[in-house]
């Protein structure tokens, strides 16, 4: 059906040229048309491999010890897979009597571990919040457990100097959505 869709479109976008004498315009429109073409089945490969995959995205997090759960959207009818993330919470430790320059080396160290754990895929998202307040900023961990949510974040130098406290806490989100 969908080859039969497309196939219409592409000879009305053909037959719809008045003048095909000029050839430069025709191939212009016959790769303007490749390119729509191309484009609504990439979208519908990937519409047929997210139906698919959430079962099989909930079943691969499950076997590695997450905690996930679905539900269906009452709009758009899509199958959501929710996954506990953990966030932590970096905020200011009580010994911060470092220097300048201890204080810069704690901040690249601090600003490689973040890098590693995001490399390695237990970290989504970072960033220091915009404000001096006590709550400095947060690191979303993608893990199965607090126990190991907790470990990582305090691995992070920062917090073994003593710079930065952290608190961690179990947070839901969908799977596969963006931040817009």
């Amino acid at each position: 059906m969908r080859k039969i869709i497309v196939m219409m479109f592409v000879f009305g976008m053909l037959f719809a040229c008045k003048d095909n004498s000029k050839g430069h315009e025709e191939s212009n429109i016959e790769t303007t048309v490749e390119a729509v073409v191309d484009s609504i089945v990439v979208q519908e490969e990937t519409l047929v491999e997210k139906k698919i995959s959430v079962r099989a995205l909930k079943d691969s997090l499950t076997s590695k010890g997450f905690q996930t759960f679905e539900y269906v959207d009452s709009k758009t009818k899509d199958t959501v897979l929710m996954q506990q993330y953990f966030i932590a919470f970096l905020k200011k430790g009580t010994v911060r009597n470092q220097n300048e320059e201890e204080a810069a080396l704690l901040q690249e160290e601090h600003l490689k571990h973040l890098g590693k754990m995001y490399e390695l895929g237990y970290a989504d998202i970072s960033g220091p919040f915009g404000d001096d307040g006590d709550i400095r900023g947060i690191t979303i961990y993608n893990v199965p457990t607090l126990g190991i949510a907790d470990s990582l974040a305090k691995s992070d130098p920062m917090v073994k100097a003593g710079r930065l406290e952290v608190e961690v806490h179990p947070w839901w989100a969908a799977k596969g959505f963006q931040l817009r």
